[in-house]
């Protein structure tokens, strides 16, 4: 929980106020919504930590680092630096967060693998997501409270300044609460290229991959501009932004132990398809918000909430599912990289879409810069829907592979122990017979192997 804290005061509205505080354009804005994405190439570097150090000592060690990363901007308002510096600042400070924030989610998932058993991990995920989406929720609404109302007493420096000092409390509480668990410290072994490179020759990892691509191609259009969309477009404040993300996370709060439920009962691979279609119809309702106002907004900030807590859960457990466990390290670094790069691609492209004029469309009228961007999103969304068929059925026949020798092993060492019994029943059956027909009827009715003639030596025929 405490992580959720640090997380709504250091993301979201709160990186839009401080790159508007310190006089940030548009492109340089889409950059920063793109960081998380493109500092997931972090997550090969991170595979290795890993393995060498195991993951709950990789874990803590980038947690602690990279929570402290925004202490800089705390002291940042007192200082007599000029805008651009603090831009660099700010930017060194989300970068060094989010890289070493990479660095801790690879050990931490791999980590969350060896606790958390296969049969429970959609219940137990979604419990966990319902909870963390709470207090998320919670957070997020009272930070975009604190900001409006420091912007309108002309405190948005000193303001900024406090919710940073609180992520940064938070932060060190998360770590603090880590070090308590026990369990990750089991290494993977010697790094090797052909282990790191086995997700790229797996059918399965690579279906799921293509679909990756699609989904955080299609989230890098829309992502990094939303905030700025509600706040210029729509005409709301902050408050209106934090009422969203707080309307979005309790419905996930609401859905996500059901989801979890499902997961369990009907797999992740179902369950990712039906709410990627659902996820593709998003963009209408942002496209038409200017128009129908700020409830079409909330409307479905509420029914994609409930989408997205299934696709939080499926995407999170279908991974783990899929790869080897002395490999997940791996699969989870190659998966993520290839999400990120897409992400970090498309929200370049829409940095350079969103500083253009607008385009004039034959059958949605004229649209604006940041309207074309989610046109577009929609559009790869829709891409990303139809990518989904794919990850069930080869994941299905992977994960079926994988289960069909795991069960013919099993066979094979249950018949194994059959037979070991029975011989063990027959020779005991022999002996008491042997001992009951006495010294002179057993050689009748002994093993047919004992029944074998032999050669009688010379003092046997002498006497």
């Amino acid at each position: 929980m405490a992580a959720e804290v640090l997380v709504a005061c250091t993301t979201g509205s709160v990186t839009t106020a401080w790159a508007l505080h310190l006089g940030c354009s548009t492109r340089l804005i889409g950059a920063l919504g793109a960081m998380p994405f493109l500092v997931q190439l972090f997550q090969l570097p991170g595979a290795w930590l890993t393995s060498r150090f195991g993951a709950r000592r990789a874990a803590l060690w980038t947690a602690a680092l990279s929570r402290q990363s925004f202490l800089p901007l705390v002291a940042l308002p007192w200082l007599a630096v000029d805008a651009a510096t603090g831009r660099l600042v700010l930017l060194a400070a989300c970068g060094t967060h989010h890289a070493l924030g990479i660095l801790c989610n690879n050990a931490w998932v791999t980590w969350a693998g060896e606790l958390v058993p296969e049969r429970m991990r959609g219940r137990y995920f979604g419990r966990r997501t319902a909870i963390c989406t709470l207090v998320s929720a919670a957070s997020t609404l009272a930070v975009g409270t604190v900001l409006d109302r420091g912007a309108a007493a002309r405190m948005s420096g000193a303001t900024l300044a406090g919710v940073t000092a609180l992520a940064c409390g938070a932060g060190a509480v998360t770590v603090a609460l880590m070090a308590q668990q026990r369990g990750g410290a089991r290494r993977e072994g010697t790094w090797r290229i052909a282990r790191a490179l086995r997700p790229f020759r797996d059918e399965g990892a690579l279906r799921l991959g293509g679909y990756l691509v699609a989904w955080n191609a299609a989230v890098g259009f829309s992502a990094p501009f939303f905030g700025l969309y509600v706040l210029r477009e729509i005409g709301g404040g902050f408050e209106l932004l934090a009422l969203y993300g707080a309307a979005s996370a309790a419905a996930r709060t609401l859905s996500a132990s059901a989801w979890g439920r499902v997961v369990d009962r009907a797999g992740a691979q179902r369950v990712l398809v039906a709410v990627t279609f659902g996820l593709a119809l998003s963009p209408f309702a942002w496209l038409a918000a200017p128009r129908l106002g700020s409830p079409v907004l909330l409307l479905e900030a509420v029914l994609g909430g409930v989408l997205l807590a299934g696709h939080t859960v499926a995407t999170f457990t279908l991974p783990l599912k899929l790869a080897p466990a002395e490999e997940r390290s791996h699969y989870h670094a190659a998966l993520s990289t290839a999400g990120g790069a897409a992400f970090a691609a498309a929200s370049v492209c829409a940095g350079a879409m969103a500083t253009s004029s607008g385009a004039a469309l034959p059958l949605a009228g004229r649209l604006s810069a940041l309207q074309l961007t989610f046109a577009a999103s929609l559009a790869l969304r829709l891409v990303a829907a139809a990518a989904s068929f794919g990850v069930v059925r080869e994941t299905l026949l992977a994960y079926g592979r994988r289960e069909w020798v795991a069960a013919r092993r099993e066979v094979a060492r249950a018949a194994a122990g059959v037979l070991a019994l029975r011989t063990k029943r027959e020779a005991a059956l022999a002996a008491s017979s042997a001992r009951a027909r006495g010294p002179l009827l057993s050689p009748l009715f002994a093993p047919r192997d004992s029944q074998r003639w032999e050669e009688p030596s010379a003092r046997q025929r002498f006497d």
